[in-house]
Order: C-alpha cells, then sequence, then structure tokens
C-alpha cells in the first residue's frame, strides 16, 4: 500500500493566499498543531477558515501549557485570515477586535449543519434537509427574499410529507487539516475521545486533506476496526503531532 507520511511543511507547501481551508478541532481541542505552524511558517493570507470556532488566544487559562494560541488562534494572531466560517465566536478576542476593526468577516452556522454540510461535501452529497433555520434569518431577509448561505448561494426549501426543510447544500475546501492520535502510514486514522469532533465530518471535504498525528503506525499494524476513517479520504499524513493537551 502507499506510504503517505511527509512533513509539515511539505503538506502545506500547495497551500496559496486566498484559500479555503477546513481545520478540525473544538477551542483547541483537537486542533492540527503542526500544520497551523506550518501555515504560520509559511505565511499565506488572506484565507477563509471553516472551523467550529476561533481556536484559543495567547493567555487564555484553558489554552494549556505555555498559554500560547492554539488551533485557529495561531492564524488568527498573525492575521492570514480573511473570512471565518464557524458555529461559535466568543471565546478567542483577536477575532472579534479583527472583525470590530474591519479585517476579518465571519459567517455562522449552527454547528450540526455545518457538520453535515461538510460530511455532505466530502460523501458527495447533493445536500442535507434540516429543519434548522427555518423561519429565522438563515432562511429569508427582512424583505422576504431567500437567505444566502456561506457561499453566497441562495437558500432553498424542500417540503417533503407535509415538513418543510431547508436544503443546506455542501460546503467544500481547498485543503482540510485534520489530527488524530493515531494514523497509520496509508492515512487510516482515528482520533481519541473529545478529539473526534470535526476531524471525522471533515475527512474527505476538501481537495486535499492532510492528517496530523501523535502516532503513525506501520500499515497492518493495528487491527483494521482500530481506524474510524479511512485512508482513502485522506492525502498525506504528518507525524509528531504533540500529545493532546486540553
Amino acid at each position: 500500500m502507499i506510504d503517505k507520511v511527509i512533513t509539515a511543511d511539505e503538506a502545506v507547501a500547495g497551500v496559496q493566499d486566498g484559500m479555503t481551508i477546513a481545520i478540525g478541532g473544538f477551542l483547541g481541542t483537537g486542533s492540527p498543531e503542526i500544520l497551523m505552524d506550518a501555515l504560520v511558517r509559511k505565511g499565506v493570507k488572506h484565507l477563509t477558515v471553516i472551523a467550529n470556532d476561533g481556536g484559543l488566544a495567547e493567555g487564555q487559562p484553558a489554552n494549556g501549557p505555555g498559554k500560547t494560541p492554539r488551533g485557529v488562534g495561531k492564524l488568527l494572531a498573525n492575521h492570514m485570515v480573511d473570512h471565518i466560517i464557524a458555529s461559535h465566536l466568543g471565546v478567542n478576542p483577536r477575532l472579534n477586535e479583527q472583525f470590530a476593526d474591519g479585517t476579518l468577516t465571519y459567517t455562522l452556522v449552527p454547528q450540526g449543519t455545518l457538520a453535515e454540510k461538510l460530511r455532505a461535501a466530502a460523501y458527495g452529497l447533493g445536500g442535507v434537509l434540516t429543519p434548522t433555520g427555518l423561519g429565522t434569518p438563515m432562511e429569508k431577509n427582512d424583505d422576504g427574499t431567500m437567505a444566502k448561505d456561506e457561499l453566497g448561494r441562495e437558500k432553498m426549501t424542500v417540503t417533503i410529507d407535509g415538513k418543510e426543510f431547508l436544503l443546506e447544500r455542501p460546503l467544500r475546501a481547498d485543503y482540510a487539516l485534520l489530527r488524530a492520535t493515531v494514523a497509520d502510514k496509508f492515512g487510516n486514522f482515528m482520533s481519541a475521545k473529545a478529539t473526534k469532533n470535526y476531524n471525522y465530518p471533515m475527512a474527505g471535504c476538501a481537495d486535499h486533506t492532510i492528517v496530523a498525528t501523535e502516532k503513525v503506525a506501520e500499515i497492518g499494524e493495528m487491527d483494521p476496526d482500530y481506524y474510524d476513517i479511512a485512508g482513502v479520504l485522506v492525502e498525506s499524513v504528518v507525524g509528531g503531532e504533540p500529545k493532546w493537551q486540553i
């Protein structure tokens, strides 16, 4: 089988200014820190980031040893993000400061809807149907026209068995940067406990899916049932991710 192991810098070498990057994690839990560091070294700008939130800023008590930025917070600290598509934005003060000074915009998407839009992109679905957002600005503007989603696509409603749903279309990225606890050299991986979060629905949602892992296993070393996500969804594997600290 194919050995997909490369370095963090090689993994992000193709990331260019203005690209859309999906990043796993939940307030720093399960974020691919070595890939964030590699992006900072590369110095790309004007990114659109898809994530649950803005990560954690420097000095925040929940931030673990060193209290440096974590997850998306590292990109925000270096002013690399122009637009963030997320479900929660209230924790990282850098995000709110940049929004206030006009250097960053955001689109809020309900957490479950965001996860399913990413999963739809990963598995080639046309979209997902959900009642979440009906009767709110997620469905219609104040003037009665249909709202638009995070990519400017007009929302649609669908009626099935007399029940109305919003059609939420897939959300795809150029790169998905994810974190695993164990991945083998082909890219089969598992994320322990709370670190699963967005690392699972984002797998395969991008043109390039990169997994940073604590442990790189040999192909066939682990029982196949040990892994939750198949390596066919993963382009590259990067070893050396620090042990989960939060």
